[in-house]
């Protein structure tokens, strides 16, 4: 199996100080770094996607702005592909598929903001396109959503995207699981 880490929007506006903060950025981001690490120390296959508002009434990750930018504790090396989006789902008008096809990758590990919205999307489109695909619970992040006047914690809105991508779309593991099944021990760094 060939897989690549795919980093999904980890991106300035998603942290306290950011226009849209979610819960648990900050601790998520940790736990992607830890396997960011892995995956480098390894010298396997990384993805960084970024997203990049340009709907009209966007109010966050807007282009050239602080907000858009990867934290600085997953930050890309020169030797790591970005790839920006504009929607979700991290396959619609990008390179993401010819690049995955390219280098011969047919498994996903994904990690990132938002569990909700990219997460989900990209992950369901990954395996209506062949890929198998890993999520890191610990490692992605959401918010309190509204839905007829009843506001939905982001605990309960992770636990229900995340059980509903399994076992059908992905196989949802922690980092410490991951890490376990790469031999690879958790390494925090600090930004």
């Amino acid at each position: 199996m060939n897989t690549a880490l795919l980093l999904l929007e980890i991106q300035n506006d998603y942290f306290p100080q950011g226009k849209m903060p979610l819960e648990r950025s900050l601790e998520a981001t940790q736990k992607a770094q830890a396997v960011l690490h892995a995956y480098r120390d390894k010298k396997q296959f990384v993805i960084h996607v970024q997203h990049i508002s340009t709907r009209p009434d966007a109010s966050n990750l807007l282009p050239c702005t602080k907000g858009a930018e990867f934290h600085p504790q997953v930050q890309p090396t020169k030797h790591e592909l970005i790839i920006k989006k504009h929607y979700p789902n991290s396959f619609k008008d990008t390179t993401l598929l010819n690049t995955l096809i390219k280098n011969q990758i047919n498994h996903l590990l994904i990690c990132g903001m938002t569990t909700h919205l990219t997460i989900d999307a990209t992950v369901r489109a990954a395996y209506d396109l062949g890929f198998s695909c890993s999520v890191l619970s610990d490692a992605c992040a959401t918010l309190d959503l509204q839905f007829e006047q009843e506001i939905i914690s982001a605990q309960q809105v992770q636990h229900a995207f995340l059980a509903a991508l399994q076992p059908t779309y992905a196989t949802v593991m922690n980092t410490a699981q991951c890490l376990q099944r790469m031999g690879a021990k958790m390494q925090v760094a600090t930004a």
